[in-house]
């Protein structure tokens, strides 16, 4: 996979005005919310914050918003990269901070909308300043694991480190070569810098939302979408992109993507496919709502959400 190249370091200046972010699991109804949204408030744009969506290609499966939808509300940070070329948190926040710079040089409305919870707390809070991985130390300290044991450089670890030695487990040889890695290419434990990170002024003023409507709801709605996805041309989508790429992309190990391409590679019959995806997406939003419970967040169903997030928008 190609690599983006960007800049080290992300700038902590907080922009100007309250930024609303709009979160919530898959299949919540974020995307009907935006659309009604654009309805009440003029000039709205939506900054998405998707990590799937950022590839041009993943359509279907990403619950990519249509053209149409695109014309009635203006969408940012989607179709960004190729498939095969990386893009973290990192990346993500800037091409998320020069869309709502340009929209507010415009004199419209950003709103951040998405279910990638890492990407929209990087964007309010930044990430944490660690320096990159260092292959000839790595190289060295892992010669130093095999050669005494991760249980020995632990305890290393713990002498240097020992808050952050107490959340790795002893023998997580490679959790434990990382952070000494920080250590020594830092100067600082890992614990402080992420204590220093916790303690700096975030880097956007937030106003988060977050749309659920309830588990058995949402299962539902899961279900739905999964099948709508299948009728539009999922397998089809999957079928494309693998005559253009590998299977090992890492775009293919998306929920819904992974269980086709196992269908059109290994023939898992579409019945089992279809289970399989509403299984992994329900996995997948549970760990979307516990993400966004660690946000200073308030909680609406869908149908409370419009009217919530206008009052927001129109500020005191």
């Amino acid at each position: 996979m190609r690599e983006t190249r960007i800049a080290e370091g992300l700038p902590r200046a907080a922009s100007r005005g309250p930024l609303v972010l709009l979160g919530g699991p898959t299949a919540s109804g974020k995307s009907a919310v935006a659309l009604a949204l654009a309805e009440r408030v003029a000039g709205l744009e939506v900054v998405s914050a998707d990590s799937q969506q950022v590839y041009r290609g993943f359509d279907i499966g990403t619950a990519k918003p249509t053209a149409d939808e695109r014309a009635r509300l203006p969408h940012h940070a989607i179709d960004v990269v190729e498939p095969d070329v990386a893009f973290d948190a990192a990346a993500f926040v800037r091409v998320a901070d020069e869309a709502i710079a340009a929209i507010r040089a415009r004199g419209a409305t950003p709103l951040v909308v998405g279910g990638t919870g890492l990407w929209m707390r990087a964007l309010v809070r930044g990430l944490i300043d660690v320096p990159p991985a260092d292959p000839a130390m790595r190289a060295e300290l892992e010669a130093e694991v095999e050669r005494l044991g991760a249980p020995a450089v632990h305890a290393r670890l713990a002498t240097l480190d020992a808050e952050t030695a107490a959340t790795v487990s002893p023998g997580d040889a490679r959790r434990v070569v990382r952070a000494l890695e920080i250590l020594r290419l830092s100067g600082k434990p890992a614990s402080v810098l992420r204590r220093e990170h916790r303690e700096a002024p975030p880097r956007h003023d937030a106003r988060w939302v977050v749309v659920d409507p309830g588990k058995e709801a949402l299962d539902a709605r899961i279900a739905a979408r999964v099948d709508h996805m299948l009728a539009a041309g999922l397998v089809a989508e999957v079928t494309a992109l693998l005559a253009r790429y590998p299977r090992s992309l890492r775009p293919f190990a998306a929920v819904g993507y992974a269980e086709v391409v196992a269908h059109v590679l290994d023939g898992v019959a579409l019945d089992a496919t279809r289970a399989a995806i509403v299984r992994s997406t329900r996995d997948y939003a549970k760990r979307q709502r516990t993400w966004f419970r660690k946000e200073p967040a308030r909680w609406v169903r869908p149908d409370e959400a419009v009217e919530l997030l206008a009052e927001m928008l129109r500020g005191p």
